[in-house]
This record gives C-alpha cells, structure tokens and sequence, in this order.
C-alpha cells in the first residue's frame, strides 16, 4: 500500500487489507499459497509470526507491487528486499541508455518515459516538438534528459485548462481512459497518491461530475486515441502504454513508456514536416 507510513499497520492487518482489495477469502489465498485458511486466519489475527518465506509467497498470490512487498516484510520485522535506485544512479547508466535507444526508435514520433504518479522521466524529441507548441517556456523539455523534481505530471496537464487540454480534439474520451486507469490504480493497488491526483483532477473546471462514479467492471483500453488540433495542424494519433518486463528494482518496475503513432498517412507528414521546421 503505496505511501502508508510503516509501522502503523501490523502485518496481519496489511495482508487482510490485501486479500479483501483482490476479493479473495481466506480459504482461496491459503489453497494458492498451499496453506490452510486456518494459518491465514491466525495471522491475519496477529496469533501467528509468518517467515520470511511465507511472506514473499503471499506477496507472490496477491500480485503485489514490489514496493508494497517490501512494506509487508518490514511490517512484519524483517529487512526489505528490493531495491529503489534513482536513474541518476551510476548503476543504472546501461537502463538510461537502454531507455534513449527504445525512445530514439520512436523517432520523429513521440515517446516518453514517466513514473508510478503519471510524472514525466524522458521524452523524446518528437515529443518534444509538439510539446513545445503548447507548453510555456517555464516547462520546456530537453529531449532524452532525466526530469529533475519538481517533474511535469502528465494527468495534470491533460486535465489542467493552462495545459494541454484545449487542444486535445476528443479530450472527454482521452480523459475518461486516463480516470479509468487511475481508478484502477487507486482501487487495486491501494495507492494513496494515485487518490491525491484523481482528487485534485477531479476538482478541475469541465470535469463531469458524473466521472466520480468508476466502472470497476470496464476493461482498460490498449489503444489510446488522440487528435490534436495545433494551429493549421491536425494530428490523428493513437498511443500504447508499456512497461519494463519483471524488474527487481522499485524505480523500474513503476516506469513506463507511452509511444505515439500516426493514425493516418496526413498525420505522418505533418509530424515529418515539424520537424524539419524545428
């Protein structure tokens, strides 16, 4: 549970917390971690101390994010297992190469990197170029640069009136699929500050408050469409959001990487000829 202060909660009272946000009993964890509800009853209830070994096993069924499997073990006295390395990190030199290479294949269509919080990493210099018709100097982008804090969030920018918003053609449909996607985050992962920023970007002028209620039986769109209209300029586009395989780092595991593509051979002129104009 992301952003919970350790030491307030017991173990038992985590993985209770655990279990019923992913609708299981005790009875179903206990036969996928092959124990018996019983054990899982007598933990729960702080009458018995799981191991090590019990623990990442439960972590294992209930899917959960590397951070929230470190709080588990700490909550329960013993030390985290994995790591957070920030990407300035000499050791991480081969990830931030690895990270410019799959933006810079991306090229002249945009690409970024962004965190667990929707906060921009990286971007490419495709991105960067239609970024820069719309955003203000004060937040102007180096391409293939680390973001420094305070970062550039990117559900605040698309709901902000000031940001990219008005020029976002089909701006309610691209809206929805992102509250989608951050109801989900709160509701499955338990995440604190994902409910911050759906709060505060629930409170912009515009938003319906009828995008208050999530639809926690919609499937979550693999493809997000997007128009822009730029000036004389429309772009079709469509982006996917990926991640970062089965990392054993915390940092990793919450980055992600949005590609954008042309939708249509006009939107792919146009992306070429801004950027030979840049």
């Amino acid at each position: 549970m992301h952003d919970v202060e350790i030491g307030t909660s017991t173990f038992g009272t985590l993985l209770r917390r655990w279990r019923e946000t992913r609708r299981m009993s005790q009875l179903e964890l206990g036969l996928e971690a092959t124990v018996s509800a019983r054990h899982i009853s007598f933990i729960e209830t702080g009458r018995s101390k799981p191991s090590r070994e019990m623990i990442v096993s439960l972590a294992n069924v209930l899917d959960l994010a590397l951070r929230d499997r470190n709080e588990m073990l700490l909550s329960a006295g013993f030390a985290p297992i994995y790591r957070e390395t920030s990407l300035n990190d000499p050791q991480m030199a081969q990830v931030r190469q690895a990270l410019e290479l799959i933006l810079k294949r991306q090229e002249p269509f945009g690409a970024i990197v962004f965190d667990l919080h929707w906060n921009l990493i990286m971007a490419n210099e495709g991105y960067c170029a239609i970024a820069a018709l719309i955003l203000d100097q004060e937040n102007k982008i180096t391409p293939y640069a680390i973001m420094s804090p305070p970062q550039i969030n990117l559900i605040k920018l698309l709901f902000d009136p000031q940001g990219w918003r008005p020029f976002i053609v089909n701006w309610e449909e691209v809206a929805k699929i992102m509250l989608k996607r951050l109801y989900r985050q709160t509701l499955w992962e338990q995440d604190l500050a994902a409910q911050q920023l759906l709060e505060t970007v629930l409170r912009y002028p515009g938003v319906s408050s009828k995008w208050r209620e999530p639809n926690a039986n919609s499937s979550q769109e693999l493809v997000i469409p997007l128009v822009l209209s730029l000036g004389d300029y429309q772009l079709s586009l469509f982006s996917t959001i990926a991640s970062l395989g089965s990392p054993q780092d915390i940092t990793l595991q919450e980055l992600h990487i949005e590609a954008f593509h042309p939708a249509n051979k006009e939107t792919e002129e146009i992306v070429h000829t801004l950027m030979r104009q840049k």
